[in-house]
């Protein structure tokens, strides 16, 4: 038995999310029927975690065991040529039997990018988050601050999340800007359901000046999410890489 580890990138656009889904396209589905086709056998995979509906990914990590004598480099183009064009295999090695795409992960880095002009991109309606109104970047680079470390984020959960407890640390939250595009990178030991959607979601508000910087750490001490901003449409959101080992540092990152 082999235990094969994968790192996948992906157009999250046409699919459910990652998870599968008996009646519903997703990228769980993909990827197990290419792997049924290369080897002849079903089998289950694992993933590092579970992307919503219109999520990209350039760095999501898939675990999984098979008794094909595929050598490890062969994973990648077998597996490519039976996926669909808005998915790719871009590395693929053989692992430890104990290692899991999502158990053994330490930490990951989402980018969220908003497009940030009057006019909306036909190019990027399904890439970024189109805000019309001007956003003050200086006060969300402000009210970032007080979101960084170990907190409860329970005011950035979203209903339904299935984490034992709501205590994150979150290691980088940059903001940077690159003309109409703004991208907010996070990286945290772990995240919460919708988390990144929820912060970028209210450090928006900070830009349109619906909140004030400080109002930030009223909003994460109050622990609740009612008084937090709107969860930031998926289409934004990016999974960039997760990692292993070590924990995730800022400058791995791009602090």
């Amino acid at each position: 038995m082999k235990n094969i580890k994968i790192t996948v990138e992906y157009d999250g656009m046409n699919y459910a999310g990652w998870q599968w889904q008996p009646d519903e396209p997703t990228l769980q589905a993909e990827l197990e029927q290419a792997i049924l086709r290369v080897t002849g056998r079903q089998v289950r995979v694992t993933a590092s975690g579970r992307t919503d509906a219109g999520v990209h990914a350039y760095g999501q990590v898939v675990s999984f065991q098979t008794e094909a004598e595929l050598e490890p480099y062969n994973w990648q183009g077998a597996l490519n040529h039976f996926l669909p064009d808005d998915m790719a295999v871009i590395h693929a090695e053989e692992v430890g039997l104990e290692f899991s795409a999502r158990h053994s992960a330490r930490g990951k880095h989402y980018d969220y990018i908003v497009l940030n002009r009057r006019t909306p991109s036909p190019l990027l309606r399904h890439r970024a988050w189109h805000v019309s109104v001007p956003l003050d970047v200086g006060a969300m680079k402000r009210a970032a601050v007080h979101l960084t470390g170990e907190h409860d984020f329970s005011s950035f959960q979203a209903s339904g999340c299935s984490a034992n407890h709501p205590v994150r640390e979150l290691m980088l939250l940059k903001i940077s800007v690159d003309g109409d595009l703004i991208t907010f990178s996070l990286g945290a030991s772990a995240f919460l359901r919708h988390m990144v959607r929820n912060i970028v979601g209210t450090l928006v508000e900070v830009g349109r000046g619906r909140f004030e910087p400080d109002d930030v750490a009223d909003i994460l001490a109050a622990r609740d999410r009612t008084r937090s901003g709107p969860t930031a449409p998926p289409q934004g959101l990016y999974l960039m890489k997760v990692f292993y080992g070590e924990s995730p540092l800022e400058e791995d990152i791009g602090g």
